[in-house]
């Protein structure tokens, strides 16, 4: 597919232009609140299970800051695809598209955030968590946005890795470095992402065609995309069972993960297998379902560290105990 710029001004009637006046609402949604509130859900969480003791001002600092990186992340992206975005029925009424923001405001308005989200989280916390979430500002904003996104259908699969950061940024803002634990959170939300988002661009796919962007239902069709959903999520369950694995997930995790795994994979099976009209109503449930997956997974993990529930050493060391018999079998 070849890739081109679209000219924000060309399909717009010149009234429909504008320098931009926004308001407060305008710019909150350049920061994306919707996906920022899972982001920032998954730092809070991963701040939790920390094996340390936070001071509450410092945890504050640490989510505010990792919330307004994502949101800079956000401002960055409406501004770098403005041009796509007015094309796409979905999204023609952001900000910029509408003619409430300027491209030369929420330019301004992402890099100013980016920078301050930056520097009030080394000065509270340390410095490996503010070069983590530079990296993810820049990896969103430029590796993903002005990169990926319009060069491969894989944009998704790559690109994921952004969102997937913060419970890594939490984790080294608590303890100062990185261990297995934020990184299997890390992994979860990497696997969960392409199902997720290919759900959607399942049903969206005519908006990604109109705008150039080579989603992978547009390149490679419909069946390529439910096939890829599927491996995808038999991937994803087995992975959400690595906490109770490695010891910080306990029974509540384990049953949830267990529910909402089987729920998942069934939905992701009849995609595959569906047919017809079928499809569309189908992936639009495992859309929204995989939002409720995510947060269920990280909500039990939130329950178990906050309201001090047994059964996280239990478990990891019964699991530890099967695969040594395993091993010595």
């Amino acid at each position: 597919m070849t890739e081109a710029r679209i000219d924000l001004n060309a399909s717009a009637e010149p009234s429909m232009v504008t320098v931009g006046h926004g308001g407060v609402r305008d710019f909150v949604s350049l920061l994306k609140p919707r996906v920022m509130s899972l982001v920032v859900f998954t730092a809070v969480v991963a701040l939790a299970v920390a094996p340390v003791s936070v001071h509450p001002i410092i945890a504050f600092a640490a989510i505010l800051s990792i919330a307004t990186g994502a949101g800079a992340a956000g401002a960055l992206n409406m501004w770098y695809d403005a041009d796509i975005d007015r094309v796409m029925s979905r999204t023609r009424e952001r900000p910029i598209p509408s003619g409430a923001v300027a491209p030369s405001e929420a330019l301004a308005f992402g890099m100013v955030l980016a920078v301050f989200s930056v520097l009030v989280l080394g000065l509270a916390t340390n410095w490996l968590a503010a070069a983590l979430l530079a990296f993810t500002i820049f990896f969103y904003g430029v590796v993903y946005t002005m990169w990926l996104k319009r060069a491969t259908p894989q944009n998704i699969v790559i690109g994921g890795a952004a969102g997937a950061f913060p419970p890594v940024i939490a984790w080294a803002a608590a303890t100062g470095t990185v261990s297995i634990e934020p990184i299997v959170l890390f992994l979860i939300i990497f696997f969960w992402t392409p199902p997720h988002f290919w759900a959607l661009a399942l049903v969206r796919s005519g908006d990604y065609a109109r705008a150039g962007v080579p989603m992978l239902p547009v390149v490679s069709g419909a069946e390529e995309t439910r096939r890829q959903i599927l491996l995808y999520s038999l991937v994803l369950v087995p992975l959400g069972l690595a906490p109770v694995v490695l010891g910080f997930g306990g029974w509540l995790y384990l049953a949830v993960s267990l529910g909402l795994g089987a729920i998942f994979l069934v939905l992701a099976w009849k995609l595959r297998s569906g047919h017809g009209d079928a499809i569309g109503p189908v992936a639009r449930r495992l859309f929204g379902f995989s939002i409720v997956y995510l947060f269920g997974l990280f909500a039990a993990l939130l329950a178990e560290h906050v309201l001090g529930l047994p059964g996280q050493e239990t478990l990891g060391n019964a699991f530890a105990g099967l695969v040594q018999s395993g091993l010595a079998a």
